[in-house]
């Protein structure tokens, strides 16, 4: 039985594994052609032959060493990304890197004596307009608007998607003991995609977000009164950490 099992694992294995190299093999052509490339170029700079290009880009690439494909997704300008898919012995929320990220800013949150909120809805006529935290500092009197990016694919439709429920949360702020002042910060996982877009971006990241990244950290973690313009800081959820996010000039 065990037997068995194994050899239905190496035929499923071997079948996936066309299966990938056959998109990869897709993805670099379309790629390649995008950046203008020969496939004599693309192989000069990852050490393979025109013929060998033309090989893998017509989806015979199973047998190619892993890290072939990551000297040609640098190559590319396309990072490639690989890992397990989820764990179905035991599964997660599909949402579960998101889940973390909120549940690290709601234990920061109560550690600091404010009452955090879970999808705090902004309209409460219509529960799909929700920030992913929200933060009620009856202290400082403030309603702290976080939202999380996984990653920032449209940064225009994510700014006027905050705008909107910055102006929405100004109505719950004047609903607690006594009116709250509104304050919002994007809170950024930590990855390459990410920090790539913010190196490239730094001018419109200044303009839109004034309030000192180190600022908007101290609030988080140690309470302090958050900045009076919108911030920007990083999320480390393996590391259990919020960090300061530097602009370049």
């Amino acid at each position: 039985m065990r037997r068995q099992k194994r050899r239905s694992a190496v035929i499923a294995g071997a079948r996936e594994s066309r299966a990938i190299a056959a998109t990869l093999g897709r993805d670099t052509r379309t790629t390649r052609l995008a950046r203008q490339l020969t496939q004599a170029a693309l192989g000069a700079r990852v050490g393979l032959s025109q013929s060998e290009i033309s090989h893998l880009e017509l989806g015979n690439g199973a047998p190619t060493p892993l890290e072939t494909w990551v000297a040609i997704g640098i190559a590319l300008g396309r990072p490639l990304a690989v890992g397990f898919s989820r764990d179905i012995a035991d599964p997660a929320p599909r949402d579960a890197g998101h889940l973390l990220a909120q549940e690290l800013l709601l234990r920061l949150a109560e550690a600091t004596g404010r009452v955090g909120r879970f999808e705090l809805t902004t309209r409460p006529d219509n529960p799909s307009r929700s920030v992913d935290v929200g933060e009620i500092d009856r202290m400082n009197r403030v309603l702290i608007l976080l939202e999380i990016w996984n990653r920032l694919d449209d940064i225009g439709a994510a700014t006027r998607s905050t705008d909107r429920k910055v102006s929405e949360a100004a109505a719950l702020a004047l609903a607690q003991d006594g009116p709250l002042r509104v304050a919002s910060c994007w809170v950024l996982v930590d990855t390459a995609a990410n920090r790539a877009i913010v190196r490239r971006y730094p001018a419109i990241l200044r303009a839109r977000f004034g309030g000192s990244s180190a600022a908007w950290v101290r609030a988080l973690v140690d309470g302090t009164p958050p900045p009076a313009d919108p911030g920007l800081v990083w999320i480390d959820v393996r590391a259990g950490r919020v960090t300061e996010l530097r602009r370049g000039r």
